[in-house]
């Protein structure tokens, strides 16, 4: 059997993540947390925050490139079709014993269900875009958009 701590974890997360407005100003005060969280701790990361397809806000810090950038654009795609986060697309077809990358039958060229890009969720809509970080392990860039999140949303309160 497999362990769904951590697929449980990602669920309340994005139940717990959620605005209730968001406009270009919040995607800015998104996007400039997460920057400074990565420049503070001089991570190679790409930043993206978009809505509705619109990139709102694109940062690449020292030693990302631009294969950061294509990672980001995969991971989104992952976001925008299943409106949760990359990770937990990927975790659930784990926990059910398969591929994201063979039994979702879309191209890997085009969707990475790999930790880093996380839904903005506005409270009685649902998804309307993608917060996201590449250049890091998965788990790594998930929890850096997660911090930020909670920070923003929650004064940092888990």
């Amino acid at each position: 059997m497999t362990d769904h701590t951590l697929l449980d974890e990602l669920i309340a997360q994005e139940q717990r993540l959620v605005f209730d407005a968001f406009n270009e100003a919040v995607a800015w005060d998104v996007g400039v947390a997460l920057r400074e969280a990565a420049a503070a701790a001089r991570l190679p990361v790409a930043i993206s925050v978009r809505r509705n397809g619109q990139r709102l806000f694109h940062a690449a810090l020292p030693g990302a490139s631009a294969d950061n950038d294509g990672w980001l654009d995969r991971k989104c795609a992952v976001v925008d079709r299943y409106g949760c986060s990359s990770l937990r697309v990927g975790e659930q077809f784990r926990v059910a014993g398969k591929s994201f990358d063979t039994d979702s039958r879309l191209d890997p060229t085009l969707y990475a269900a790999h930790g880093g890009a996380f839904p903005v969720l506005l409270r009685d809509t649902g998804c309307i875009g993608t917060i996201a970080v590449s250049g890091l392990p998965q788990l790594d860039d998930h929890r850096l958009v997660v911090e930020a999140l909670e920070q923003l949303l929650h004064g940092g309160a888990a």
